[in-house]
């Protein structure tokens, strides 16, 4: 990339902007095979980024592209390929690297989804799941591989016959988390082996300064397309917030539950045995919850995904795993449970509601330890939230029998020999209060405590 372009963020379109946008996919330059696709999903007219990018990616461009969550950028990228496919088909045609298992599954299913017509083949390889079957996957010679970047390398280095070496197509989904100082050796290794005669499309719903490692993505004069703001929600989102003392915060949760009685609803927190504790606890009032986090198997991930999706049970206690890229049509409602440190993860999370044009509200339960979080958050997005009032008196009226749907949990939990340093802190899991934290001050802002428990 040229370093004039290494000056140049993400931000609008190279060349002027059309006139109109285009109301249907034939319009963007799509075959008709594939328009009869999208018809058979139910898609009529393309959104605004699949508007931007399509014609844009058919021209044979490098795209970065910035969009809101929920906007259609996996049918941005996927319908191009596809279109390319066609015309010259060949295995291992395109790879698309995901940084989370779940939202690799997802877009692979989409590739099928679009691609069943034309007799396309998709292999998607990520930890938690058979690599020897993912091998045998990898034999049959698929046009498209659809991976998260450790699993990937893995397959390149060590399944005998498998090689990326005649891709034409790479996609990174999710950019901004794939280029975190997490994947970056994977990644870089990953860059090395591919062509690097190939197109390079990368999507997120939040895009910060990484020009130079975009650059070791050898991105060539790139299409740079921004349909939102840099952090940006949905228009139709509604975002609330409740300031909660920390040992009443399940009190509020409560409350606002049974005010969205039957809705569908994710719950985030902040680590994987807080979603273990607090589905367990719903359900010892009644609720019908279930939890999702980095601890589960591969199988059981995505045996709770599924049950939730098909309103088996309407409340998801998750952690951060679940806040990217998962479209999960009909979510209601979004609770932060815990606020996210990194104001980013919020834009991710609320982005779980109010997708394709539908509408969807956030709710926010904020104590006095994560009030500065919070302050954060409504910098980012550059307003403030709304807050809400309630009666205290009639909150508190559930809290006995909350401690002891809580109590009943943490006994269940040791019978079935949950982590010894989270039953150490029994009282203070007891009455939500930050183990062994300090009120928060601007010191501990910029440099937060590690913690032992596992993250998503």
């Amino acid at each position: 990339m040229a370093s004039k372009e290494e000056e140049v963020e993400v931000a609008g379109v190279d060349g002027d902007a059309p006139a109109r946008q285009a109301t249907t996919f034939a319009e963007l330059g799509v075959c008709p095979e594939l328009v009869a696709a999208c018809e058979a999903m139910g898609w009529t007219a393309p959104t605004r980024i699949q508007a931007e990018a399509i014609p844009c990616a058919l021209q044979g461009k490098d795209v970065v592209a910035l969009a809101q969550t929920g906007s259609g950028k996996t049918a941005a990228f996927v319908l191009p390929i596809l279109q390319a496919l066609l015309e010259k088909p060949r295995p291992f045609f395109a790879c698309v690297l995901s940084p989370k298992r779940e939202l690799a599954i997802q877009i692979a299913d989409q590739f099928r989804a679009l691609g069943s017509a034309i007799g396309l083949v998709c292999s998607v390889l990520v930890g938690g799941v058979d690599r020897i079957q993912q091998a045998i996957s990898l034999a049959k010679r698929p046009h498209i591989v659809v991976a998260t970047p450790g699993r990937l390398l893995d397959h390149l280095m060590n399944t005998k016959g498998f090689g990326l070496d005649k891709m034409k197509y790479l996609v990174l989904d999710e950019a901004d988390e794939l280029l975190h100082v997490e994947f970056e050796k994977a990644v870089d290794d990953i860059l090395k082996v591919i062509p690097k005669d190939r197109r390079t499309f990368l999507f997120s719903a939040t895009m910060t300064k990484k020009v130079n490692k975009l650059k070791r993505a050898c991105i060539r004069v790139p299409a740079k397309l921004e349909v939102a703001s840099k952090y940006s929600t949905a228009d139709l989102l509604s975002q609330k917030f409740y300031l909660v003392p920390a040992n009443d915060k399940d009190c509020y949760l409560v409350h606002v539950l049974k005010m969205m009685l039957g809705s569908r609803i994710m719950v985030f927190v902040r680590t994987c045995d807080s979603a273990d504790l607090l589905a367990r606890v719903l359900r010892n009032l009644g609720f019908k919850a279930i939890c999702i986090h980095g601890q589960m198997s591969q199988d059981k991930r995505l045996g709770a995904l599924n049950r939730f999706k098909a309103k088996e049970c309407n409340i998801l206690a998750c952690t951060d795993l679940a806040s990217r890229g998962l479209d999960i049509q009909g979510v209601d409602l979004v609770i932060n449970y815990d606020i996210p440190k990194n104001p980013k993860d919020y834009v991710h999370r609320v982005g779980r509601t109010a997708r394709a044009g539908k509408s969807g509200c956030a709710v926010s339960l904020v104590n006095q330890y994560e009030v500065l979080w919070f302050k954060k958050i409504e910098l980012l997005l550059g307003k403030e939230i709304i807050k809400c009032e309630v009666d205290e008196s009639e909150i508190k009226t559930s809290k006995e029998r909350i401690s002891d749907a809580k109590r009943m949990a943490l006994t269940s939990l040791k019978e079935s020999g949950w982590r010894r340093e989270m039953l150490d802190d029994e009282d203070e899991i007891l009455n939500h209060i930050p183990c062994k934290r300090p009120r928060f001050s601007l010191k501990s802002l910029k440099r937060p405590r590690s913690s032992k428990r596992q993250r998503y």
